[in-house]
């Protein structure tokens, strides 16, 4: 019997075609690119939390569980887990489905660690919640 994936955890941030210029020469999607695409997805969070800018300062925990080829869609999910006075960690899902399949398979994960930043990228608070 084949071992079903979860679900996906937040909510859908981006969703992508894996094109043949994200890929080596065997058709597998490069690592990079899926960190780029996880870490715009944990931007969005960052910045939607932050009601402004955020950087990127750290990211932690990323393995690979299986592969992307090229024409697989990519679906990055995303949710704020923790958050201080001026920092967020967010974590995010890459899972992959074949162009023509239903099947999903969870790719990788990884924790996205960013700060709220100033006009002058200089760390600032994040807004009080309500």
């Amino acid at each position: 019997m084949a071992m079903v994936d979860p679900l996906p955890i937040g909510e859908p941030a981006i969703r992508i075609t894996a094109m043949p210029a994200d890929a080596n020469p065997a058709g597998d999607i490069f690592g990079g690119w899926l960190m780029a695409q996880m870490d715009m997805a944990a931007g969005i969070v960052a910045a939607r939390t932050s009601k402004g800018r955020a950087a990127t300062i750290a990211v932690e925990g990323m393995t690979f569980h299986h592969p992307v080829h090229v024409g697989d869609e990519v679906s990055v999910y995303a949710k704020l887990s923790a958050s201080g006075r001026t920092s967020m960690t967010i974590d995010v899902e890459t899972w992959r489905r074949a162009r023509t399949g239903e099947e999903r398979q969870k790719v990788t994960q990884a924790k996205f660690f960013f700060v709220a930043i100033d006009e002058d990228r200089k760390p600032r608070p994040l807004p009080q919640k309500d």
